[in-house]
C-alpha cells in the first residue's frame, strides 16, 4: 500500500468513526458553500436583472438633432448601428405637432410615434383599449378625453395647419423690416418651444406668439399666457440676451430661455400652406399619471402623411447597458453623426448605478458573514475532535509520530470535507439563486460554468483557516502528561 494510499485510509476512518461531529462540519461547509455560491450567482447576473426591471421605468437614453440639423427616420437608423442589437431593448421616436379640432374649438399636442417601439420603452403606459395599429387610428390621453368626451371607438376629426414656410436667409438677414419670423428651441425635458414674431418697419417686434404645448402645464406652460413676460419682447430687436433685455418668468427659466433662443435663430416666413383635416378613429385611452395624458398619439406614418415632414423632435432609448457603458454609447453616436447627439436620462440612470451599488455591497456583506460563521462553526467542531482524540495523539507522538505527520492529517480531513461540502454547496447554490432569481426579479439565471470549481476551491480554503487552530492544539499536546492522564 502506497503512502498516499494510507494516508487517504487514514482520513476516511477518522472521519467514518466520528461521524455526528463530521456531518455537522460537512454541512457548515455545505450550507455556506450553497449561500456563497447562490449570492455569488445573483452578484454575477444582478446587473443584467436589475437593468431590466428598472427598464421597465422608461427610457434611459435620448437621441436629439445637432444645433441647425434636422432628425429623420435615416440618420436615427444609422446613429442606432452603435448600440449593439442585444443591449437595445426599443428606441421609440416622437414628432410633436399642434393639431386642432376645428369644430370644437380644440388645440392640443399629437405625438407621432411607432407604437411597437413605446410598449417596450414605456412599459408602464396603462391603455384602455388597444395602441392603434392601422392608419387613421388614435391613441387619446385621458385628459383630452375626459375634457372633449371621447371614447373607445369614437371618430376625431384632426386638423394640422402648416406653419409658415421659412426662407433660405440666415436668422441675421431675416429680421428685415415688416417680416414675419418663425422658429423653434428645445425646452424642458426635450420638448420644443414654438415661436413667431412680426417686425416694425425698424425692424423692432411688435408682437410674439409662443406655443408651449410641450411643456409642463403648471411651469412651462405659463409662458405664453403670461402678459408681463409676453410684454418684455415689444419694441426690442433681435438677438436678445436673457437677463438683460428679457427677464425669465420664475418657475419656468427653462422654458423662458427656449423662447428667447427660439427668436434669436427665427427665419423669416413666407405664407403658410394649406390645412390638413383627417378622421381618425380611438384606438385607445392614455393613462400614466403623467403629461403623455395631455397628448394624442397616431403613427409616425400618419405624422408624415399629415405634415409632409419626415422629421423627428426626439427618440427614446432604452438600452440594457450600466452607466459606464452608456457613456460610451452616447460618445459613439456624437462621434459617428453630425446631425444627432446623445443625452442620458439621468435619474433613470442615476437611480439604477446606485440601487446596484448598494444591492452588490449588502451581497457581498452577506457572504463574508456566512464565510465567517462556517469558519466559526468548522473551527470549533475540529476542536472538540482534538479534545476527544488527546489520547491518540499523545501515544501517536510518544511512538515517533512527527508534528508534520499530525498536521497533514488534521488538514487532510479538513480538506476533504471542504472538497465534498464545496462539491454539494456548488449544487444547491445554483438552485438557491435560481429560486430567489425567478421569486424577486420574475426571471431565471443561467448556469455559470466556474461556479462549482470556485465554490470547491473557496470551501477548501475555508476549511483548511478554520483548521489552523486546532491543529496547532493538536501539535501542542504534550504526550507524557496525557498519557498520565493528565
Amino acid at each position: 500500500m502506497t503512502k498516499r494510499r494510507m494516508f487517504l485510509r487514514m482520513i476516511t476512518a477518522s472521519l467514518l468513526r466520528r461521524r455526528s461531529r463530521m456531518i455537522i462540519a460537512l454541512l457548515s461547509i455545505g450550507i455556506g458553500a450553497t449561500i456563497l455560491a447562490g449570492l455569488v450567482t445573483i452578484y454575477v447576473d444582478v446587473p443584467r436583472q436589475m437593468g431590466a426591471q428598472f427598464r421597465s421605468y422608461g427610457a434611459n437614453m435620448l437621441l436629439l438633432p445637432q444645433d441647425g440639423a434636422t432628425l429623420n427616420s435615416e440618420n436615427l437608423a444609422e446613429a442606432l448601428t452603435v448600440i449593439p442589437q442585444d443591449e437595445l431593448v426599443g428606441a421609440a421616436p416622437y414628432r410633436y405637432v399642434r393639431f386642432d379640432m376645428t369644430l370644437r374649438q380644440q388645440s392640443f399636442t399629437a405625438a407621432g410615434t411607432e407604437f411597437e417601439q413605446i410598449t417596450k420603452t414605456s412599459p408602464y403606459f396603462s391603455i384602455k383599449g388597444r395602441y392603434p395599429e392601422k392608419t387613421r387610428e388614435v391613441l387619446v390621453g385621458k385628459e383630452i378625453a375626459d375634457t372633449i368626451g371621447v371614447k373607445v371607438g369614437s371618430g376625431m376629426e384632426l386638423t394640422y395647419q402648416p406653419s409658415s414656410l421659412q426662407s433660405d436667409l440666415t436668422p441675421e438677414e431675416s429680421r428685415m423690416a415688416n417680416a414675419i419670423l418663425s422658429g423653434s428651441a428645445e425646452g424642458w425635458s426635450a420638448g420644443v418651444v414654438y415661436v413667431s414674431a412680426q417686425l416694425d418697419e425698424n425692424a423692432a417686434i411688435t408682437s410674439v406668439t409662443v406655443d408651449a404645448g410641450t411643456q409642463t402645464p403648471e411651469y412651462g406652460g405659463r409662458v405664453p399666457e403670461d402678459a408681463d413676460f409676453m410684454a418684455q419682447f415689444v419694441g426690442k430687436t433681435l438677438p436678445l440676451t436673457l437677463g438683460e433685455d428679457v427677464d425669465a418668468l420664475s418657475g419656468a427659466t427653462v422654458t423662458s430661455a427656449a423662447v428667447v433662443e427660439a427668436l434669436n435663430t427665427a427665419r423669416r416666413t413666407a405664407a403658410p400652406a394649406q390645412p390638413r383635416t383627417v378622421n381618425y378613429t380611438v384606438t385607445g385611452i392614455l393613462t400614466t399619471g403623467g403629461e403623455e395624458e395631455g397628448y394624442v398619439f397616431i403613427s409616425l406614418d400618419d405624422m408624415q402623411m399629415m405634415t409632409g415632414e419626415d422629421k423627428l423632435d426626439v427618440a427614446e432609448l432604452s438600452v440594457s447597458a450600466n452607466a459606464e457603458q452608456l457613456e460610451g454609447y452616447m460618445a459613439a453616436i456624437g462621434a459617428a453623426s453630425d446631425a444627432v447627439q446623445a443625452r442620458l436620462v439621468k435619474r433613470v440612470t442615476r437611480s439604477e448605478a446606485a440601487v446596484l451599488t448598494k444591492l452588490q455591497a449588502l451581497v457581498f456583506l452577506v457572504t463574508a458573514v456566512v464565510l465567517l460563521l462556517t469558519m466559526i462553526c468548522v473551527s470549533t467542531t475540529m476542536m472538540a475532535v482534538v479534545s476527544e482524540r488527546r489520547r491518540e495523539i499523545g501515544l501517536r507522538k510518544a511512538l515517533g509520530a512527527s508534528d508534520g505527520s499530525i498536521r497533514a492529517e488534521f488538514l487532510g480531513e479538513g480538506l476533504f470535507l471542504g472538497l465534498l461540502g464545496g462539491v454539494m454547496g456548488g449544487i444547491l447554490g445554483f438552485v438557491f439563486a435560481q429560486v430567489v432569481s425567478v421569486n424577486v426579479f420574475g426571471s431565471s439565471i443561467t448556469f455559470q460554468p466556474l461556479l462549482l470549481p470556485a465554490a470547491v476551491i473557496v470551501s477548501m480554503a475555508v476549511a483548511a483557516v478554520s483548521c489552523l487552530a486546532p491543529i496547532r492544539r493538536a501539535v501542542s499536546i504534550d504526550p507524557a502528561l496525557v498519557l498520565k492522564g493528565e
